[in-house]
């Protein structure tokens, strides 16, 4: 996507925002203008670190299920016996939506980053594995056995052909998910906790009632998603290059 289009897209956003606020003519929906002055204020009164801390928790998180489910994935993808024992359990855990979880993780892992960590980390260790286990079972058999006979190893097998190939299944999760992680992260963010962007967001809305900065802490959720949508973006372009060689 060109950048031109983004750039016109968040201009009609913002234009859309300043007719609905005329509109509306009420503090609960203060002008686009009033909260980006208000946003960049608030950046050092404390906004940066709430972005700072929920910038840690997501990357972790992300980080964490690509380690696990990666592997995982490919493991289950490349062996037909563990293929049959574990996708029955994945096939019954996968359509479950993870956000049921938080209540049971703060249950039993409190409410510190831990917490919170794990439960990005269920959200995308599930979308990781079906794609990669996907992906690798999709490779060619011909082609493994052609290398094989070359005297290609497990190790080889791995570096040149099942993680090449598993990449964009790896990225592709990871931009579907980043919507539903941020969104799970800021619920977490509201219990017992004074840090990060969801708690922020919350105390200013609904305990000092302050709305330009209750929007600002939406703003910056925004950014942190949008942020890490295109950074996933720029990953694909330079890892998977060829599929962008027209």
């Amino acid at each position: 996507m060109k950048r031109r289009d983004v750039l016109l897209s968040a201009m009609g956003l913002v234009i859309v925002w300043q007719i609905a606020a005329m509109l509306m003519n009420r503090p609960i929906l203060p002008a686009p203008g009033e909260v980006f002055v208000v946003f960049f204020q608030e950046l050092g009164k404390g906004l940066l670190i709430h972005f700072g801390v929920s910038l840690w928790r997501v990357t972790a998180g992300m980080l964490l299920s690509i380690l696990v489910a990666a592997p995982a994935g490919l493991a289950i993808g490349g062996s037909a016996s563990v293929n049959r024992l574990l996708s029955p359990i994945i096939y019954l855990l996968y359509p479950i939506p993870k956000v049921v979880f938080v209540p049971v993780v703060l249950l039993f892992l409190g409410i510190g980053d831990t917490a919170k960590i794990t439960l990005i980390f269920l959200i995308l260790f599930f979308q990781i594995v079906v794609l990669v286990r996907d992906q690798a079972v999709g490779i060619p058999p011909q082609l493994l056995q052609s290398l094989r006979s070359l005297g290609a190893g497990r190790r080889a097998l791995f570096r040149f052909v099942y993680l090449p190939a598993s990449l964009p299944a790896i990225l592709t999760a990871l931009r579907q998910s980043i919507g539903t992680a941020v969104a799970v992260l800021y619920i977490s963010e509201l219990f017992a906790t004074r840090y990060g962007l969801g708690y922020y967001i919350y105390y200013q809305g609904s305990t000092l009632f302050n709305y330009p900065a209750m929007y600002a802490g939406v703003l910056a959720m925004s950014l942190l998603g949008l942020g890490m949508y295109f950074g996933v973006d720029w990953l694909e372009r330079k890892w998977c290059r060829w599929k962008f060689v027209s």
